[in-house]
């Protein structure tokens, strides 16, 4: 003989959020047990939560001054920390994020706008003309320093270094020079460029019927050039260009250079009326 006993105030078993009920593999919501049913009640929540299990939440909410750690990953009031920090998918910041420490991004940054740097800042604004890469008439203007630690690229051409190198000799095809660097340059061939660019008229006077002296002196020519010879000059005699194989000339003075003419092969001789003009290198 079986004796059963009943219990006046059952035990209520009901299912909520998460957690099903069954017995004996027939789900139910609510059910009342008052010793007189001997059979198998099964609470399941969905998803093994052993300590080696991978356990997933739907959302977690924490009150302020409570903090989640999940293997030294800590969630608390306002901050996140851990040693290493991953999100395999989007994380939307809806306020403020403050990074006290260096920020490592492997992929693309996208915001409306963005500020960078401390005591002195640059903020670049996503509207209208400083708009990335949109169109060839829009550009991104920075109001504070900009620092590149690699090489960057501009118009398929890498630019590797700013070089203050005055004397050149890298010859590198990825490298800006200084101002420094180009005045430096243009010195080594100032004396060049100057001499180069000489070239004054003056009028001759009568000495003799093959003579005529100039109130000139004739430009020294650098050492990296030929020296200033009368192939340096073009010389006419009312108007008549003389050959320069019927000519000598030579500095007899600081204020004199004489023309000498042969006659004899010119075939004819100066006198005092002739208007002779000279073209060149004159110094001045």
């Amino acid at each position: 003989m079986s004796i059963i006993f009943k219990i006046n105030n059952p035990l209520t078993l009901k299912s909520g959020t998460g957690v099903t009920l069954s017995e004996g593999n027939v789900g139910f919501t609510q059910k009342d047990f008052d010793g007189s049913n001997s059979a198998n009640v099964k609470l399941t929540i969905g998803q093994p939560v052993g300590t080696t299990d991978n356990v997933t939440f739907n959302s977690v909410s924490l009150t302020s001054g409570d903090s989640l750690n999940v293997g030294g990953f800590v969630i608390s009031d306002g901050s996140i920390s851990g040693s290493r920090v991953r999100f395999q998918q989007d994380l939307n910041i809806t306020e403020n994020l403050e990074v006290t420490n260096s920020l490592l991004v492997n992929g693309i940054i996208t915001s409306g706008s963005g500020t960078f740097g401390s005591t002195s800042k640059t903020t670049t604004h996503n509207t209208g003309s400083t708009r990335w890469g949109e169109s060839l008439t829009q550009k991104q203007f920075a109001t504070g320093s900009f620092e590149v630690s690699s090489s960057f690229f501009l118009n398929g051409y890498e630019i590797n270094e700013i070089s203050n190198d005055t004397d050149l000799t890298d010859e590198s095809v990825k490298s800006f020079v200084t101002e420094n660097v180009a005045k430096a340059h243009l010195a080594t061939i100032k004396p060049d460029r100057d001499y180069l660019r000489k070239s004054f008229v003056h009028t001759g006077s009568f000495t003799n019927s093959s003579t005529s002296s100039f109130n000139a002196i004739t430009a020294s020519a650098p050492t990296s050039l030929t020296s200033t010879s009368e192939n340096d000059f073009m010389f006419f005699i009312n108007g008549m260009l003389v050959e320069n194989d019927a000519l000598t000339i030579e500095q007899k003075s600081a204020t004199n250079l004489e023309l000498r003419l042969d006659t004899d092969s010119l075939g004819y001789i100066l006198e005092s009326s002739d208007e002779v003009i000279g073209f060149g290198k004159f110094n001045s």
